[in-house]
């Protein structure tokens, strides 16, 4: 039986080389591909894939938003260049099945697709023990919201407007937060969440 795979990934030249040498695996089939994470719901419902195979950076939607969004209609593959400890956390909270480095190799990969299309789990060992190493994150959801926004740039007074908060509460949790992450300013608390994968 054949296994149908779609690939998003917004390096065009990764996702081309990681479709051709998937087709040459036995039993794969790359029936999609998209290079945006807001594509993904799209071209899943269209293309009906038994296993979605998601970078966590794109564009529009990240992967690990996309895999939330999918989880319900196929099986998930994260696979990222960025190992932060949080993100299998994450990935797995997400319905993720299977998360693996880029630096995998095909038959890696395909056996990773394998095992997640037959309702196994296939989980990169270093990855893994970084997460576990790592532990939870300390943030509480509002603390990450307002995290997340500060770090695009937006002030005191957008951030209070897009999480329906006073200003005062969101110089609050982004206190909290700093405090939690032992950081001395707002852009050492992100930069610290961003590393563990905790944003």
């Amino acid at each position: 039986m054949t296994t149908r795979v779609l690939l998003a990934d917004d390096e065009h030249l990764i996702r081309g080389a990681i479709a051709a040498l998937l087709d040459l695996e036995e039993g794969i089939e790359v029936v999609a591909q998209v290079g945006r994470g807001d594509e993904v719901l799209a071209a899943v419902a269209e293309h009906r894939p038994d296993v979605a195979v998601l970078d966590i950076e794109m564009p529009g939607m990240d992967g690990l938003s996309a895999a939330e969004q999918i989880s319900s209609l196929c099986k998930i593959v994260i696979l990222t260049s960025l190992g932060r400890p949080g993100y299998l956390r994450r990935a797995m909270a997400a319905g993720v099945s299977g998360f693996l480095g880029k630096d995998a190799s095909a038959e890696e990969l395909a056996m990773a697709i394998h095992k997640v299309q037959s309702g196994g789990r296939y989980l990169d060992a270093e990855l893994a023990a970084a997460a576990m190493a790592a532990g939870d994150s300390p943030l509480t959801d509002r603390e990450r919201d307002a995290l997340r926004l500060a770090g695009d740039g937006h002030t005191i007074s957008r951030i209070a407007a897009e999480l329906h908060l006073t200003e005062g509460t969101v110089r609050n949790y982004l206190s909290s937060a700093m405090t939690k992450l032992n950081a001395q300013n707002r852009l050492e608390a992100i930069r610290t969440a961003q590393r563990m994968g905790w944003l």
